[in-house]
């Protein structure tokens, strides 16, 4: 289609929208109760991530945490055991919050819920900062030395004391490292392996909390909370992030087919595998994918289905396809891949997919590499003939990648597609459209008039789709309307 701006495509016949079923009248109640059953589990997991901060440090009082509270020093000491207690329980949150719980998945969103991690971040480790200081002080005060002497005094003096400064230096490298304006500067996999010190940070810090100063004594409740919630922590990340991966790589004995140039730079991976049956409906939602050949096993490829599973057997073999852009090193290697690699898979993860809808219409909205994952989901997602509008945003027809399926699908299904290729307005950085668009005065309304009663799926470059969700909201379109998957790390 070489038009910027397509007309409405209708349907062979409108009585086969395709292979989802039609929405009809009773969608929007089916929607409707799905989505305020995930809002109250939302709500309920929100309630109890601050239920653990307040029960760090009522059970801390409720063991007499103020009854040695005498001097200013003690007073000094008990602020920095507080510190400690509420930073030490979010680091906690931090770890279940990457956890990739089905759970939390399912209520807020794989990257919600790395959003709400990477808030904890700076909190936590300032609370751990003034853990440590406030300590040193109190201690210092109570035997007339300095902090620093103090603090020296404490790790050679106080067993297991040493760690937990080791457990402070790691957790400091691991928030620095997270900076945006840091991380940049490294390639992924250097910022992945950093991160994996946060459990090396956790795991140095508990010593010293069991043996040192008797805060979690015998028979105190604060001791059975505190190895409830590690012990609870640890199950959940060896069960999601190691058992739960290697269950479904032995499960699905994924092998690459074959590997085909969609566009410049622009490769699609076509894998078989077995019980494919179970991964039905996952369109949008990502994988974790790593290629088990020499120089590419250890890299982690977090990349979306852009069609949905093709189940050939009862058995559940089939094919599913992945769509990839060369934007560095690792992506590049991807199209030297040779058919019979063995690939180990992780998911699906995240919330961008029918399990988010809350209405009737549905509107879709890509750029780039971003628009094959919306290829799957309009494959499957709900809707019946002329309720789904398509915008595919590209500097050019040939960044419209899969746009050719993509089409054949708005026909089938009764879709309403519009192509908007053309260089972007160098002068209007807020723009989510063509330069020619935007003096043109068009916005998202023009495309979508109800949009503000539709749910709206945006992915993209990280700016272009902040520039899209803006416009969203300025149309009317409710914070829980809007599902965006983030193109960024």
């Amino acid at each position: 289609m070489n038009t910027q701006l397509s007309p409405r495509l209708g349907t062979d016949d409108p009585r086969n929208p395709g292979s989802g079923p039609p929405a009809g009248t009773a969608a929007r109640p089916r929607f409707a109760v799905r989505h305020r059953r995930r809002l109250l589990r939302a709500d309920a997991l929100t309630v109890a991530a601050w239920g653990s901060l307040a029960a760090s440090v009522s059970l801390w009082l409720a063991d007499g945490g103020t009854a040695a509270i005498s001097t200013v020093a003690s007073g000094v000491t008990a602020l920095g055991i507080v510190a400690g207690l509420a930073g030490m329980d979010l680091v906690l949150l931090m770890l279940l919050l990457a956890a990739r719980i089905p759970l939390i998945d399912g209520a807020v969103g794989h990257d919600r819920a790395l959003e709400f991690h990477r808030r904890l971040g700076k909190p936590s480790l300032y609370l751990l900062l003034a853990h440590g200081i406030l300590i040193a002080v109190g201690y210092g005060m109570a035997e007339g030395l300095d902090p620093v002497s103090e603090a020296v005094a404490l790790w050679v003096l106080v067993p297991d004391m040493w760690l937990a400064f080791v457990s402070l230096a790691l957790f400091i490298a691991v928030v620095v490292t997270s900076l945006v304006a840091v991380r940049r500067r490294f390639p992924y996999e250097f910022w992945y392996l950093v991160h994996l010190l946060t459990y090396a940070a956790v795991l140095t810090s508990l010593p010293h909390q069991f043996s040192v100063g008797g805060l979690f004594a015998e028979g105190t409740w604060q001791r059975w909370y505190w190895i409830a919630i590690c012990a609870a922590t640890g199950a959940a990340l060896l069960c999601y992030r190691v058992i739960q991966p290697l269950v479904a790589t032995f499960r699905h004995q994924l092998t690459v087919e074959r590997v085909t140039a969609e566009a410049p730079g622009v490769i699609s991976v076509e894998m078989s595998g077995l019980q494919l049956r179970a991964l039905e409906g996952s369109g949008g939602r990502f994988f974790i994918w790593r290629f088990l050949a020499p120089g590419l096993w250890w890299h982690p490829h977090p990349f979306s289905l852009s069609a949905e599973p093709m189940v050939l057997g009862n058995d559940g073999r089939g094919l599913l396809r992945i769509t990839v852009r060369n934007l560095g090193r690792g992506t590049a290697q991807l199209a030297a891949l040779r058919p019979g690699t063995k690939v180990a898979v992780e998911g699906p993860y995240g919330l961008f997919s029918s399990a988010a809808r809350s209405r009737d219409r549905v509107v879709l909205i890509g750029a780039g590499i971003g628009i094959t994952p919306l290829r799957a989901l309009l494959e499957r997602t709900p809707f019946a003939p002329g309720q789904a509008t398509v915008l595919l945003r590209g500097h050019s027809d040939q960044e419209l990648y899969l746009g050719d399926e993509i089409l054949e699908l708005c026909r089938r299904r009764g879709a309403t597609l519009f192509h908007l290729t053309g260089p972007r307005d160098p002068g209007a950085p807020g723009s989510w459209l063509p330069a020619a668009w935007h003096v043109a005065g068009y916005a998202l309304t023009d495309y979508v008039p109800d949009i503000a009663d539709a749910d709206v799926y945006v992915c993209g470059p990280t700016a272009w789709a902040g520039n899209v969700l803006s416009a969203a909201r300025s149309a009317g379109v409710r914070e829980d309307q809007l599902h965006y998957e983030r193109f960024d790390w």
